[in-house]
């Protein structure tokens, strides 16, 4: 008796261990796919940081990350930090603001680009994956003269193209039947062809746009790697103190039986 719950015990510690690991899923069907960034990949955050200072800090703020808290969770050292993460006219001690004054980004863009200090718990880790990969080239849109399939008609330029290039979409008629039973063609996306190139292969942007998440996933929640990794010795220790008071439970009631 004792024997097998010792044994119960010890495989639901071992299912509990394994569920803590994040599995790196595949893509949905069409264009939707999954980030598959690894919180807990520290090179991928440091790139991810660099990535954002370098492309989005112009126009994005992180009013709640701080850039000596980002450096001391990243291991970034202070010379590095000073050198290539805090902005000329910054401390090290300072908030994360954006560089364009909201007034001009409204008058420019139609709109203040928001903050993305929480854009990862409030949009999630795939959204922001696939608004970054799925810029397309649009005549339509004359202000930008790009659109997006996760956020059609959105303000923001394609900050990116240096590297990821611009590339072009193929769209298909299919045939929908509304409410009223009446058949009508509808547009809907196939694929994207090469267009203008940019400095990165497919792979690569993927790459780059998979870390640039991940740091953005840990600025909503810097806290998350060392909550899961403590949570584990925490359901670790609760069960070794259930087979103990098992035990003792088993030898105290053993005589009464």
């Amino acid at each position: 008796m004792r024997t097998n719950s010792i044994r119960l015990i010890g495989a639901l510690a071992l299912l509990l261990v394994a569920g803590a690991v994040p599995a790196n899923e595949g893509g949905h069907a069409g264009w939707e796919r999954k980030a598959g960034n690894e919180i807990a990949n520290l090179p991928s955050l440091q790139r991810g940081a660099r990535n954002f200072m370098a492309y989005c800090s112009g126009c994005h703020s992180l009013k709640f990350m701080r850039y000596s808290r980002m450096a001391a969770d990243l291991k970034i050292s202070d010379e590095q930090r000073d050198k290539y993460l805090v902005r000329p006219g910054d401390k090290f001690s300072d908030y994360i603001k954006a560089s364009m004054p909201a007034a001009d980004a409204q008058e420019w863009f139609g709109r203040a680009p928001p903050d993305l200090s929480l854009v990862a718990r409030s949009r999630s880790s795939d959204w922001i994956f696939n608004f970054l990969t799925t810029f397309y080239a649009d005549p339509a849109s004359r202000q930008t003269g790009v659109n997006n399939l996760q956020l059609p008609g959105t303000a923001m330029p394609h900050v990116l193209a240096s590297v990821q290039g611009v590339q072009n979409p193929v769209w298909r008629n299919v045939e929908h039947k509304g409410e009223d039973g009446k058949a009508a063609l509808l547009r809907e996306f196939e694929k994207f062809e090469a267009g203008v190139p940019g400095s990165m292969s497919a792979e690569q942007f993927d790459e780059f746009a998979r870390d640039t998440v991940n740091f953005l996933q840990y600025v909503g929640d810097p806290t998350q790697v060392e909550r899961q990794g403590l949570g584990i010795w925490v359901v670790l220790f609760l069960l070794a103190f259930t087979a103990i008071a098992w035990m003792l439970k088993t030898e105290y009631w053993k005589d009464v039986r």
